[in-house]
Parts: structure tokens; C-alpha cells; sequence
């Protein structure tokens, strides 16, 4: 645990200032979703959340005030551990974490799936959707309603608008659900959040278990977008982190891995695809092109594995569920319609609609003339072009979330992490050549 000690005052008044302001707005930010959304699960996560924002803001100005009362002096009396400005992150970690995705796990247990009632939701809809694709795989084949023959019109939750990988975190709950133990066990919400966890905790290792910046940490997991998410949702927790593991492998000089979990990433969830050509630059920029090579191998190799035997068994569902439906394309218009940029730009009819995917694909075209003119070289350089890159792509597509800004957020508290790590690397080698 980091404490206040060794920080000057005049930084550390900053700082705790800046906490202070962060989980309150977070805070007011939990209070809106409790009183206002549509949905039981964002209820029961706003009213938890309160309480872990509100007691990280007192817990900050605590601080301050023994700060504030002792002018000069930031070596602060009494256990050391009460003064870490980490304590806040446990408080939100446990309220707005943990505790809501246990309560909504228990509560989902009266059964209210697929009805069309949001105020009674214990989980988002993804979550019964992966859990159905994985039963579909195992009785038919394909993790794939065919929506064409269902003697009705297909509605959206229908649909499984994600890659083979996806199902693999409904296995559990479609081959030992069937009680209400079994059930609350298999709930796909704790694989999602046991795939987060590895994956950080491995990137960690990667990276010789560097001081992880508090920013990093207020970004990437206690910001409401990731807490509200691990508590009703989790799919996109588990892809970014995936993607963060990616990062970290190629920056250790592992392409083969690195390709692996990416193509694992991009096989569950198509918007991971973006994160393959950064890295590859990464992976030329440092190895060369026959290290490039061997990555573009992998991960072609294992797109078709996964998705191939899948495809064969019913191409037509195949393409209408992990490409036209969620470009918009297929047979139910995709429900993504958060209010950013580029959804309100399609709004306005047809010259709106091409004026988004013009702004989209400048972006993208931008982006690499970047990585073409200056190869990212490090795991934060990468981290953060991949931040800019997923940030551009959920501000501009016309069927957009507030959800997928979940993305270049945990990407940037990545990159402060890979930066400090870097940074002490540097220091250690300096250190090494000066002995």
C-alpha cells in the first residue's frame, strides 16, 4: 500500500483534491442511475455505489483535513495502511464491485430472463444470450439462432452478435447449470470478472509487479463505466483486459502469445480486431518482419480454427449474427444508440449516415499515418494508440454505447501502468551501468 509519506504538500494537497472531486462525480454520477435507469440491475449497482464513492470521498477528505490541519507536514501520525490514498479503492472495489454482482447473481436466481421488462433484469441481456450460444454449440453446433426460421419476426435478443470465443464463457452454466446452486455458480458474470482478474494479474507479473499508478487504477477499474459493467454485464471487462495481456506479451517480445490472446479477444468480440494492426507495428518496430510474420500466422490460424467449424454448420446465421447485425445491417436494426457523435450525425438521414462513416474512416486513416510514420516501440506507446484508436471508433459509429468507452478508458489507466514500469526499468539499468 501507498501512503501519503515521501509526497511533497503542495503535490499531495493536488492529488487528494483531485480524488475528492473524481468520486464524488462518480459518486453523483451512481446516485442517477439508482433514482433514473430503466434497469433493476444499474438500481441495485447506483444504490451500492453511492456508498463506495461516498466513503472513498470521505476517506480522501479525511485526509485532507489532517493534511490541511498540520501545514508542512506530511508525515502523518498513526498506522500506516489507514493513510493510503488505496483505501478509497477498496471501499469502491467491495460496494460498487463485488458485493452488487454477488446481490444481482442471488437475485437473478427468481428468474426473469428474456422478458421484456428492463425493470426486472438482475442481468443485462448479453449475459443469457452467451450462456444460450453456449447450450446452442453444444445441441447443434453453432452458438447461432437461425432467426429466418423461427415462424415469427427475429427481435434483438435473438441475436448472439459475438465470435465463437464468446460461448466459451457460458459453457459453464450450460453444462452444470440446472439448480439454483449451480446456477449462481455458473453465472457468466464470474467468468467474465475470473478472465479480468487473470489477465491483469498475469500482465502484472509481465511487467516485474510495477507501482500501479492510482490514476491508472481510477481510470481502468473503480471509473463507474467498469464497475457498473463487472457488476450487471462483464463481456467488455474481459475483452479489454485481453487486450491489455496482448499488449504486454508483445511489448515482452512474445508474438506468438501476444497473437494468441488477441485473436482469442477479436474471435469473441469483432471490435478487438482493431487492436491486431497496432500491435503488429509494435511487434515490426521491435522483432522485424519475420517476427510480424510469424504473429499474422498465429492469428489467422487461429480465426480460422475457431470460426470455421462453426461456419460450415450454418453459414447464412454466421454471417447475419457476428457481421451484419452488429454493423447494422442485418435483419433487426442493432439497439446501440447512445448519444455520441457519431450515432447523432447518422441520425439525421442518409448525408449524416455517410458523413459518420467518412469521419470514422478519417480517424482510422489517421491513425495510421501515426502508427506508418511513428511505430510504437513501447507497451504504454501501444496501449495508448490503441486508447485513441477504440475511443475514435465508440465516438463516431453510428450504432454506438456509452459502454464501449469502457474501452480506451482501462486502455489508458494501462498505459500509466506500462509507463511506470517502464520508467522502472530504466532506472534499474541506469542503476546497473552506474555500479
Amino acid at each position: 500500500m501507498r501512503s501519503l509519506r515521501g509526497l511533497g504538500e503542495g503535490t499531495l494537497k493536488t492529488a487528494l483534491l483531485v480524488d475528492v472531486a473524481f468520486y464524488a462525480l462518480c459518486c453523483a454520477y451512481a446516485g442517477s442511475q439508482a433514482l433514473t435507469s430503466e434497469f433493476y440491475g444499474f438500481r441495485v449497482w447506483g444504490n451500492f455505489a453511492i456508498a463506495g464513492y461516498a466513503l472513498a470521498s470521505l476517506h480522501t477528505g479525511w485526509l485532507l483535513a489532517r493534511l490541511r490541519s498540520r501545514p508542512g507536514d506530511t508525515q502523518l501520525d498513526g498506522p500506516e495502511r489507514a493513510q493510503s490514498r488505496w483505501v478509497g479503492i477498496g471501499f469502491i472495489g467491495a460496494l460498487a464491485m463485488v458485493i452488487p454482482l454477488a446481490v444481482l447473481v442471488l437475485r437473478r436466481l427468481t428468474g426473469v430472463d428474456w422478458l421484456i421488462t428492463p425493470g426486472s433484469w438482475s442481468a443485462q441481456p448479453e449475459v443469457w444470450v452467451i450462456e444460450r450460444s453456449a447450450s446452442l454449440l453444444l445441441h447443434t453446433g453453432t452458438p447461432y439462432v437461425n432467426v429466418f426460421t423461427l415462424g415469427r419476426p427475429p427481435v434483438v435478443n435473438d441475436y448472439t452478435p459475438y465470435g465463437p470465443v464468446m460461448t466459451l464463457f457460458g459453457m459453464p452454466r450450460a453444462v452444470f447449470g440446472g439448480n439454483a446452486l449451480a446456477n449462481a455458480l455458473t453465472d457468466a458474470r464470474w467468468y467474465f470478472a475470473l478472465v479480468a482478474v487473470l489477465c491483469v494479474v498475469a500482465t502484472l507479473k509481465l511487467m516485474n509487479f510495477p507501482k500501479v499508478p492510482l490514476r491508472a487504477a481510477q481510470l481502468a477499474v473503480v471509473f463507474p463505466l467498469t464497475t457498473l459493467s463487472f457488476a450487471t454485464s462483464g463481456p467488455d471487462l474481459a475483452i479489454v483486459a485481453l487486450l491489455v495481456l496482448g499488449c504486454a506479451l508483445a511489448a515482452r517480445d512474445h508474438p506468438a502469445l501476444a497473437a494468441v490472446v488477441l485473436a482469442a479477444a477479436a474471435n469473441a468480440k469483432l471490435n478487438a480486431m482493431l487492436a491486431v494492426p497496432v500491435v503488429a507495428f509494435l511487434i515490426a518496430a521491435r522483432l522485424g518482419r519475420g517476427a510480424l510474420g510469424r504473429f499474422v500466422l498465429w492469428i489467422i490460424g487461429v480465426t480460422v480454427v475457431v470460426n470455421v467449424p462453426v461456419a460450415l454448420v450454418d453459414p447464412r446465421s454466421f454471417v447475419e449474427h457476428v457481421l451484419l447485425f452488429p454493423a447494422g445491417l442485418g435483419a433487426v436494426t442493432s439497439p446501440a444508440a447512445s448519444p455520441l457523435p457519431g450515432h447523432l450525425i447518422a441520425a439525421t438521414g442518409t448525408v449524416g449516415q455517410a458523413i459518420s462513416f467518412l469521419l470514422l474512416g478519417a480517424a482510422a486513416v489517421a491513425i495510421a499515418v501515426w502508427l506508418f510514420r511513428k511505430p510504437p516501440l513501447t507497451g504504454s506507446d501501444t496501449a495508448l494508440r490503441l486508447a485513441i484508436g477504440l475511443a475514435a471508433f465508440a465516438l463516431l459509429t453510428p450504432a454506438t454505447r456509452f459502454g464501449y468507452l469502457v474501452y480506451p478508458l482501462v486502455l489508458l489507466g494501462a498505459a500509466l501502468t506500462f509507463r511506470s514500469s517502464e520508467a522502472e526499468a530504466a532506472n534499474d539499468e541506469s542503476l546497473r551501468w552506474a555500479a
